[in-house]
């Protein structure tokens, strides 16, 4: 592991899901637009392994694994010559699946987290609650345009459709900044040390941290 690369496309059309054991995730999503295997490990040590059509999603996936410091696997092929949306979506929703497997019951961890990280002139945060209950609150303007073949556009979406299938809340905020390819990329920095605080142990022992008794 360690490396971000671009694939070829394939196609299929079938979706799969496996039930992992303890806080690792596998999907396999395969559609008419994509094609995506998923590998998630929440206590890794940061080692990844990425493949996809859409090179600056392949190096936002490996900022969120060493930064959240979790292994992770993305090997993805998608229908690029429309446009990268269906990929990047995809892969959001695998994510999100993955995880939320990985989690599980979410007993005896903090499931708070947040995070502020900077890139020159950019800095941006994330506030995360484990919750249960998907819902996305995006503030800030991240300038438009493409980084190669990725619509920063996207990059809303990408978090929304992460929320959706694991189950989180996520306040996303661009404090400032100027370059689209810093905002971005400090805003996964954001997220996934959040993720990885939201995820570590809590001190309160092995019961979910709500006072309905689950999460």
């Amino acid at each position: 592991m360690g490396k971000a690369k671009k694939t070829r496309k394939t196609a299929g059309r079938a979706s799969v899901r496996t039930k992992p054991a303890g806080r690792t995730g596998m999907v396999k999503r395969t559609t008419r637009e994509t094609d995506i295997l998923l590998r998630l490990n929440l206590d890794g040590t940061g080692r990844y392994e990425i493949d996809t059509p859409v090179p600056f999603l392949s190096h936002m996936l490996a900022q969120l694994a060493v930064h959240g410091a979790m292994d992770l696997e993305v090997r993805a092929s998608g229908d690029v010559e429309v446009d990268a949306h269906h990929t990047v979506e995809d892969v959001a929703i695998c994510l999100g699946q993955a995880f939320r497997e990985a989690a599980g019951d979410k007993a005896g961890i903090q499931r708070f987290g947040f995070f502020a990280a900077p890139l020159d002139e950019a800095c941006c945060e994330t506030v995360i609650d484990l919750s249960g209950r998907p819902h996305v609150v995006f503030n800030g303007d991240v300038p438009s345009g493409k980084i190669g073949n990725f619509d920063v556009e996207m990059v809303s979406h990408f978090f929304q459709s992460f929320a959706n299938h694991a189950l989180v809340t996520l306040h996303l905020t661009v404090r400032y900044g100027e370059n689209r390819h810093h905002i971005v990329e400090a805003l996964f920095k954001s997220f996934a040390r959040a993720l990885r605080v939201a995820v570590s142990p809590a001190a309160s022992g092995g019961k979910p941290a709500s006072t309905k008794g689950v999460l």
